[in-house]
């Protein structure tokens, strides 16, 4: 198994921790974002993924390589394929509050803090940073409210799941960004007790063989 992704990217950040806690051995494929004008633009790499984003996993099945892009189809895959430990709850009210906390980072919060968006901005003249904390805090915010109306030891109840997998990630780039977290102390506190996790620690960015 490959997976094609950049030490500071968060999408791989997300897929790195649901390997991770599934405990699945992968080779790590370093996509750098940045040099060259951006290796996600490359032919090869074009060729395993046409939005030209990271990541790509990638396996052997059936003699014939497989692949899977956009961190929500591979972790959800992930997930089917080895059910142990589950990222999901069982109650599909519960479930549902997950993939709404999922898709607060994936749609409402990351999207808007995506380097080429951002390199946009800074070429009409606007400030890209202060436009990503503005989403960070209206994101982070909603996340706080999850969690407070959760009223478990993770984001969703008792167990860890998805959302969990999700806010790691996302509270890693707001602090690089420069938002001010005391605003949102119960995700503050487990985000702190997921990045303490053996399996968590190992997929942080600092940790990995591309970073910078």
């Amino acid at each position: 198994m490959k997976l094609y992704n950049y030490w500071r990217s968060s999408a791989s950040y997300r897929v790195r921790i649901g390997l991770s806690l599934k405990g699945l051995a992968f080779e790590y494929v370093p996509v750098h974002l940045t040099e060259g004008g951006g290796q996600q633009h490359s032919e090869p790499h074009v060729q395993r993924n046409r939005m030209e984003q990271v990541p790509v996993l990638e396996w052997e099945e059936g003699g014939q390589t497989t692949s899977l892009t956009q961190s929500v189809a591979i972790l959800e895959y992930l997930d089917e394929r080895h059910p142990e430990p589950p990222f999901f709850p069982r109650d599909p009210l519960a479930r549902a509050a997950v993939r709404r906390s999922v898709e607060i980072v994936n749609s409402g919060i990351q999207p808007l803090q995506n380097m080429s968006l951002m390199a946009e901005i800074r070429r009409l003249g606007g400030d890209d940073r202060a436009f990503a904390r503005a989403a960070n805090e209206r994101g982070l915010a909603a996340l706080e409210q999850e969690a407070a109306s959760g009223g478990g030891a993770f984001l969703i109840g008792d167990s860890l799941t998805l959302a969990d997998i999700f806010l790691v990630p996302q509270m890693y780039s707001a602090r690089r960004l420069g938002v001010d977290l005391g605003p949102y102390p119960k995700i503050v506190h487990i985000d702190d007790r997921l990045t303490r996790m053996p399996a968590i620690a190992a997929a942080h960015p600092d940790r990995q063989p591309d970073a910078q």
